[in-house]
């Protein structure tokens, strides 16, 4: 009977050591805005509704994982299919965003290339496009996706907002350290 209650209590012991070894678990990257709630209404004033004055909406990350170079953060209309292909509308790419960012700021300017280095395009230009979804179907799913990297990617933008995309992701393989997601709803008002 000794011999097998010191069994059990090696047991034990073993197992309480290989549990306490363990490394903590990592947690994921987030991505919010405080312009609205996840998975909620995108507010008129970052749409297109507001014409030449829509404005990007604040965004911040927190979990970063070690070993981030840069960002790159994509933003499409995951309802909408381009030509019958599996294409959507890109609405805004924003890639070599710095590593130690945590943020971008409301109303990022226009424009390829931005002062801290990165570039950005979307479907009708260098810049953030709002959503625009016609307000005779049903809200569409804008879908915020930004990605950690453990490189930064070698590329401007090509002829096309899509070959740029294209071009992107395929830079991106094999690079990811980590992703996160964030959705806003949107159609035309009636």
């Amino acid at each position: 009977m000794k011999k097998l209650s010191f069994i059990i209590a090696l047991l034990i012991s073993a197992t309480s050591i290989t549990f306490a070894q363990q490394p903590a678990p990592v947690p994921p990257m987030r991505l919010t805005t405080t312009a609205f709630a996840d998975g909620t209404v995108i507010p008129l004033k970052y749409t297109q509704v507001v014409g030449d004055k829509t404005v990007s909406p604040d965004l911040s990350w927190t979990n970063v994982p070690p070993g981030t170079q840069s960002f790159v953060l994509w933003m499409h209309d995951v309802d909408l299919s381009i030509n019958k292909t599996s294409e959507d509308n890109l609405h805004w790419m924003v890639w070599n965003i710095p590593g130690t960012y945590t943020g971008l700021p409301e109303n990022v300017p226009g424009g390829a290339h931005l002062a801290d280095g990165s570039y950005q395009i979307s479907y009708f230009g260098p810049g953030y496009r709002g959503p625009g979804a016609p307000a005779s179907g049903p809200l569409h799913h804008y879908v915020f996706e930004l990605y950690a990297l453990d490189i930064k990617l070698d590329e401007k933008a090509g002829a096309t907002a899509v070959e740029t995309r294209v071009n992107i992701f395929k830079l991106m393989q094999g690079h990811i350290l980590a992703k996160a997601g964030y959705v806003g709803l949107f159609h035309r008002p009636q």
